[in-house]
């Protein structure tokens, strides 16, 4: 296909936008939410700074450090974060902070980099040593936050810590390959409650009841970016990560649709009424097995198996309106609980009710992610 196209769509998107009225922010929106800190932007920001780095065009750059800008205020206090909820979602933003603190020299980035660690420090664990996806969700680890914090977490200790907690990090990703991975499936289930206390939880096991595609696609980025910056001198902890990163993608990989070369929103239920091709999983994975199979650590079939994915995407979602690209097939969100919403119960039934829609940046941000593996394959 023509790929400049998603080149418009990306500059579409940056135009639409101002930092307090992000157009990708679907849920905000449909919400009405005043704009605060939080991941679904950060997703963005972490993917036009890729497209920077390729193309070396000053206006991704611009663009990123005028909207960090407005959320990180001179004495590095964010605007909207609270450190006490101990939201992991909350760190992922952080990432591109390491970036525009070295591109821009501005202190006031350091200061937040600073502060969003002091709630890392602080954020309440499992007896298992994982952190906890927030406060208000005890002992409870879903897959979504070993992405949201980790990679933060790596990047804090590789620049500013001397890799002092390399040993932290690689146990968690343990922890939950160990715990939520099925050996048989060669999935993992999105919400491990080591107290098993949940309501969504398995008695014996805690372990939540399905396989839910974006959370596979957020702990399998985590994985790839993680072990992309742990430096040379960390060879054995990248050695354990990549060994789990490894059976993760091979384990994924037969649950593409021969046909449109896609993942489906419950993986291993393709084809069962309601069951929809999703694109934010797939794009993730897509981006984690061509950037797996370019660092070395995952077969090279897998360069050619990732853009397969990614082009299926473009094949089935991205399309014209008025003149105008869209990207469709996007689950708005999904959870686990709280007790005082039952429905999110972790089941095959609540993952296929949730809302699908366009140009959300938790399906955008990915795929851009992915456009960048796609270009450097091409060079």
């Amino acid at each position: 296909m023509d790929y400049s196209v998603i080149d418009e769509y990306i500059n579409r998107l940056i135009d639409d936008t101002t930092p307090a009225a992000p157009v990708w922010n679907i849920e905000n929106i449909k919400h009405g939410k005043p704009a605060a800190w939080n991941y679904i932007d950060g997703c963005m920001m972490t993917s036009l700074y890729s497209i920077y780095r390729q193309t070396g065009e000053k206006k991704y750059l611009e663009f990123i450090d005028s909207f960090v800008d407005y959320y990180v205020f001179d004495d590095g206090s964010i605007r909207g974060y609270e450190l006490e909820t101990y939201n992991v979602d909350n760190i992922n933003e952080g990432r591109v902070l390491f970036d525009l603190y070295r591109e821009t020299g501005k202190e006031k980035y350091k200061k937040a980099i600073e502060l969003l660690y002091s709630q890392l420090e602080k954020q309440p664990r499992t007896a298992a040593g994982n952190f906890w996806h927030k406060k208000i969700y005890p002992d409870q680890v879903w897959l979504d936050g070993l992405y949201m914090a980790q990679v933060f977490y790596t990047r804090y200790e590789t620049e500013f810590n001397g890799g002092k907690n390399y040993p932290d990090i690689v146990k968690q990703f343990k922890n939950v390959y160990e715990n939520m991975y099925d050996k048989r499936k060669r999935l993992y289930y999105h919400g491990w409650d080591y107290s098993k206390k949940a309501f969504w939880a398995d008695k014996d096991t805690g372990l939540s009841k399905s396989f839910w595609l974006r959370s596979v696609g957020w702990y399998t980025v985590g994985l790839v970016d993680v072990i992309g910056y742990f430096p040379d001198e960390a060879q054995n902890y990248k050695n354990e990560l990549i060994e789990i990163f490894k059976n993760t993608v091979e384990g994924l990989e037969k649950y593409i649709d021969p046909n449109e070369k896609m993942f489906w929103q419950v993986v291993d239920r393709g084809g069962s009424e309601g069951n929809y091709l999703e694109t934010s999983g797939s794009a993730m994975i897509a981006y984690a097995m061509m950037k797996g199979a370019r660092l070395g650590i995952a077969d090279k079939k897998f360069a050619k198996t990732g853009k397969e994915v990614f082009d299926g995407i473009c094949r089935k979602y991205l399309t014209q309106t008025d003149g105008k690209l869209n990207l469709g097939g996007i689950c708005l969100m999904a959870g686990l609980g709280p007790e005082t919403n039952r429905k999110r119960d972790g089941s095959y039934e609540y993952y296929i009710s949730e809302p699908v829609v366009e140009n959300d940046a938790k399906g955008t941000g990915p795929f851009v992610m992915a456009y960048t593996e796609v270009k450097q394959l091409e060079k």
